[in-house]
């Protein structure tokens, strides 16, 4: 691998580090990284999710509920956050610790793909909406939004910044005049809102997790670049609770102020509320849907490229545009209509991966257990972990869908592994 000196602005010819831990000397400050996590969370699509929540269960079960989500986010991105701030590694080099060499390809493939799907249905999303308030075409309005997010996908690290650093506040100031335009015709206060209770409270809470656990769990692709775990952590804490929470809350609060057209297919979604205003509210709705919808693609696309990457020894730039390119085509097929089944998915299988990584790496090696340093080809007891942890929550999703199948599979997968390594460390003291 070459290595290329960051200077400068933004540009093909920096080095994104794909296959090493970033030096020390090119880690970025606080303000850098909180910049490109801050902003990812703060997006319609988190709206949309807490309209829904506080349509099923009312406000306050719903502001709960989003509290309980966020919350568990944010231990378990910022666990993971801090160990990539520490070691510079990104998600596929700190998963090869823990599941081996050679077998951490099957969940650093997984994940890498996973990411590529969100792309692709929130470049989905940003066609639909635009054709469900201003009647622009769907497939044209996908086509084109998705181009320019590979173009801004292929600047790197620095890009990513600097569109969070837009989309945050951008997101804040239209919400709250969307709060605002709802409140001045709201019936009543927003915290006598009923809900329809379609939803259960450990389904709201998996919603949480579901939005943003893919790239959570990756979130060292992002927070590698910190100067030590501490600020790797305080980088993920300005998503998970604070940006996250402000997006889900502002959706609820469309709900629960009678602003929303429908609250319970959705959400939270205000677009339409602006629009239905119009003046200049029409031009900067227009302008913060490509804008917000942009923030969180661009990061699933680097997320992607940059674990592929890692897997194939590509270069993040060219995967960028091959992954980019089939995101596109998918999200202009209609892979929207999907959204539901592809929550459900995330909320199952993913959360484990996390749960046996922060293990390893972080609370089993105090106990003389987990990760000891030595990255052999395949270590078993992660993926019993991985798969104990996705088959508890398969089975809570069926015959308890009162409970979070998110939760369940982190402590299901915690309980595994743990007990897998106490295995395998009492084995090896047999033999010896």
């Amino acid at each position: 691998m070459t290595t290329t000196t960051i200077t400068g602005t933004p540009g093909p010819g920096i080095e994104e580090f794909e296959d090493v831990p970033v030096p020390a000397e090119h880690r970025r400050g606080l303000w850098s990284v909180s910049a490109v996590w801050f902003g990812f969370p703060m997006v319609l699509t988190c709206a949309i999710f807490g309209g829904l929540i506080v349509a099923s269960l009312g406000f306050g079960r719903g502001m709960l509920a989003i509290a309980t989500g966020s919350l568990i986010l944010m231990l378990y991105v910022g666990a993971l956050s801090y160990l990539a701030g520490r070691t510079g590694k990104n998600f596929a080099l700190t998963a090869a610790e823990t599941f081996g060499r050679r077998a951490a390809a099957i969940p650093s493939g997984f994940l890498a793909t996973v990411v590529i799907g969100w792309f692709a249905f929130q470049t989905g999303m940003a066609g639909a909406i635009l054709h469900d308030s201003l009647g622009w075409n769907e497939r044209l309005t996908t086509l084109g939004t998705g181009v320019a997010f590979v173009a801004v996908t292929l600047l790197g690290i620095r890009a990513l910044s600097v569109i969070g650093m837009i989309a945050a506040p951008f997101y804040v100031v239209l919400g709250l005049v969307a709060v605002g335009l709802a409140a001045a015709d709201a019936p009543a206060s927003p915290t006598t809102y009923q809900g329809t209770g379609v939803m259960s409270f450990g389904a709201a809470v998996t919603l949480v997790i579901a939005s943003f656990v893919d790239s959570g769990t990756m979130t060292a692709d992002f927070t590698r670049w910190s100067r030590s775990g501490r600020e790797g952590f305080l980088a993920a804490f300005s998503a998970f609770p604070i940006g996250q929470t402000i997006a889900l809350v502002i959706g609820g609060l469309i709900v629960a102020l009678g602003g929303a057209r429908d609250p319970g297919t959705a959400g939270g979604d205000f677009l339409g509320l602006l629009i239905e205003h119009g003046g200049l509210l029409v031009p900067l709705a227009v302008a913060f849907v490509f804008v917000n919808l942009g923030s969180v693609c661009t990061h699933c696309l680097y997320n992607g490229a940059v674990g592929w990457s890692q897997l194939t020894r590509g270069r993040m730039r060219r995967l960028t545009i091959v992954l980019g390119t089939a995101g596109v085509i998918l999200a202009v097929a209609g892979i929207w209509s999907w959204f539901e089944q592809w929550l459900n998915l995330l909320g199952v299988i993913v959360p484990p991966i996390g749960a046996v990584v922060i293990l390893d790496q972080l609370v089993l090696p105090r106990f003389g257990l987990g990760a000891r340093g030595r990255v052999r080809a395949l270590r078993w007891p992660p993926f019993a972990g991985w798969f104990g942890g996705s088959a508890a929550a398969l089975l809570t999703h069926a015959c308890a869908p009162q409970l979070s199948d998110a939760v369940v599979g982190l402590l299901t997968a915690a309980v595994v592994f743990t007990a897998a390594c106490a295995i395998t460390a009492r084995d090896k003291e047999i033999r010896v």
